[in-house]
């Protein structure tokens, strides 16, 4: 069959180096979506989460089903909401640790008997070894037909802070204090966290193209990053997957009001993967999020208004001494 729209990801990180547990449930599960059987995908959830009686989620980029009819719901309609006719899974990269299991997958929509890939992020939740609490799926907005640039922050707001990177080893600690912590973003150091060849995305709309590692690429594009974060966009992570190998984080932004006025950014969730090689530095970088496409959202087709969700996460300024030294051009 004709692959019309390809993507990145299973091109840059399948194969052995990423094995894959087949019976891992948010596969499971997402595969019976696909090949159309609501009452298997609903078997992987029970009535009520394990504590504190809530109802089991699937959180998608185009809305939140709960509850058992719910996640039925979501399940017969997850072909159409793509045009499709029918789906299969690729897996590509699998990380499972924290009670939670994190498959970075592609799912081949059929379309006009054609296939349109999709990567997807597909974040479990896990009851037990084999059932779910909660789903929560990533992908860029432009694979949904329809969709408007907006995934308002999944998580209840606790504090309008960055993550703390005591919570994090290594090189991606490294990593993120060089990029979100330091009062400008200290690239160099940024690269000094990265292995040779690190690669750099697998997310990216059709048509876009990734970084297979290219070194200068790399640069100049967190020497762009420089001239606004962390003064203007902010990052708070709300979830960590780290099997040692691999850290999966769900984050949302912080906005300053500069962030707002001057390049209209908007608080949003997204989520990120850094994955470490044998040398300990990170060798990928894999990021879904809708960065940079806010001023193409039609609010007269959302439930809220631009006003609203302005007031989201945002703050005034950041601390004192945050960006106050930028060193690259924009």
């Amino acid at each position: 069959m004709k692959i019309r729209k390809p993507c990145n990801l299973a091109r840059m990180y399948a194969g052995p180096s990423h094995p894959i547990d087949a019976a891992s449930p948010e596969l499971r599960f997402l595969s019976a979506v696909c090949a159309g059987q609501p009452g298997e995908a609903t078997a992987f959830f029970r009535e009520k989460k394990l504590f504190g009686g809530e109802l089991p989620a699937v959180d998608t980029p185009y809305g939140r089903f709960t509850g058992l009819e719910g996640v039925r719901r979501f399940a017969e309609g997850f072909l159409a909401r793509f045009g499709a006719s029918l789906a299969f899974l690729t897996p590509v990269v699998q990380t499972r640790a924290n009670g939670r299991s994190v498959s970075e997958v592609v799912v081949n929509f059929v379309v006009d008997g054609e296939i349109e890939e999709v990567p997807m992020f597909v974040v479990g939740d896990l009851r037990t070894p084999g059932l779910l609490e909660e789903v929560r799926l990533y992908c860029h907005f432009s694979f949904v037909p329809g969709l408007e640039a907006y995934r308002a922050p999944l998580f209840p707001v606790a504090h309008r802070e960055m993550g703390d990177p005591a919570l994090l080893t290594g090189a991606v600690r490294e990593y993120y204090e060089a990029l979100h912590h330091v009062p400008y973003v200290d690239v160099d150091r940024i690269l000094g966290s990265m292995g040779p060849g690190c690669r750099f995305g697998g997310y990216e709309p059709w048509g876009s193209a990734a970084n297979h590692g290219d070194a200068a690429q790399l640069r100049a594009s967190y020497e762009h990053m420089a001239t606004y974060i962390p003064a203007k966009v902010a990052m708070r992570y709300e979830t960590i997957t780290d099997d040692g190998r691999t850290c999966v984080m769900e984050w949302v932004h912080i906005i300053s009001r500069a962030g707002q006025e001057d390049l209209g950014r908007i608080a949003m969730s997204g989520i990120s993967a850094y994955e470490r090689g044998e040398d300990g530095l990170l060798c990928a970088i894999r990021i879904s999020d809708y960065a940079g496409y806010e001023r193409t959202i039609d609010w007269s087709r959302l439930p809220l208004t631009l006003e609203e969700a302005q007031k989201v996460n945002f703050v005034e300024t950041f601390p004192a001494g945050v960006g106050e030294k930028p060193q690259y051009d924009a």
